[in-house]
């Protein structure tokens, strides 16, 4: 008999553009009300998006508007200063 083996869910890093398994990464989400908050869960509803927790890699998604592009919404300064705050704070 083989072991199963589990499939580990990799996303793709909107910074580098680098799959990676999803555990290693943030993910970022618009929930049906339209705030853009930080989910620390994996859980909330609504649309993601997952940056890796490197500084380098949230200013990429800023600096080409990736964010606005995944959730087809204006983003302000503010979630991303947000972004590297979490960071900061680990």
């Amino acid at each position: 008999m083989t072991a199963k083996v589990k499939k580990v869910p990799l996303r793709k890093c909107i910074g580098c553009d680098t799959m990676k398994p999803k555990k290693e990464l943030i993910r970022i989400v618009r929930t049906p009300e339209g705030t853009i908050e930080l989910d620390r869960t994996g859980k909330k509803a609504g649309r993601g998006a997952y940056v890796c927790p490197d500084k380098e890699c949230i200013t990429k998604a800023y600096k080409g508007h990736r964010l606005e592009k995944a959730f087809d919404k204006q983003i302000s300064d503010d979630v991303y200063k947000n972004l590297l705050e979490e960071l900061k704070n680990g």
